[in-house]
């Protein structure tokens, strides 16, 4: 089956504002959240994430303001449900943008810390899933010694695989979803570790 999608929700962040944005842990939990339930009010979000209808709404107004989610039309009269605006996000070209490698630096950081507690509660509660779940899950690392070519060429590579999933599946089409499927948290840390050094 393919893989490609006619019409793609990714979105270029290329403000350093709209990245600071985003490096808030509230506000990855409540994308999350949206996308997982392809909409929900901000009363949902709060009883979910046992804060406040106040402190939801607040960062849900926050996101708003940068365009990563919208209100939409509900069943009734009611709070109106908010959805997301895009399901993925690329920040290329932000190295180049005054201020953008702190901008990046901070929401990395936020999202680094979150992965980590995500791995955590898979840890807490792997027991009982198949072998297929267990065996490809978790944390897998390796050192390799790679030029700037081949890196870029890998990680390229491995966005691409992401990529096709994620176009044709948004995170928040319900209907895209294969029966079985389950919500999986991709997070890719790629560090280089050798200062660089001048050209001989």
């Amino acid at each position: 089956m393919s893989l490609e999608s006619p019409t793609p929700r990714r979105r270029l962040l290329d403000d350093p504002r709209s990245i600071r944005a985003l490096a808030h842990p509230i506000r990855l939990q409540l994308q999350s959240i949206i996308g997982r339930a392809g909409r929900i009010t901000a009363a949902d979000a709060a009883r979910e994430l046992g804060i406040s209808h106040g402190l939801a709404s607040h960062h849900l107004r926050q996101l708003a303001k940068y365009g990563f989610v919208q209100q939409v039309d509900g069943a009734d009269n009611r709070e109106r449900p908010w959805q997301l605006v895009h399901t993925s996000h690329s920040v290329e070209g932000i190295a180049a943008v005054p201020g953008g490698n702190e901008a990046l630096a901070a929401f990395e950081q936020v999202a680094a810390e979150r992965a980590l507690d995500d791995l955590g509660r898979w840890q807490e509660q792997r027991t009982g899933w198949s072998t297929g779940w267990l065996e490809h899950a978790g944390l897998s690392r390796s050192t390799v010694y790679l030029t700037e070519e081949e890196f870029t060429s890998l990680m390229t590579a491995f966005d691409a695989l992401i990529t096709a999933y994620v176009e044709q599946r948004p995170l928040d089409d319900l209907a895209a979803r294969p029966p079985g499927s389950r919500a999986v948290d991709l997070t890719v840390i790629a560090t280089p570790q050798d200062p660089m050094e001048a050209e001989q």
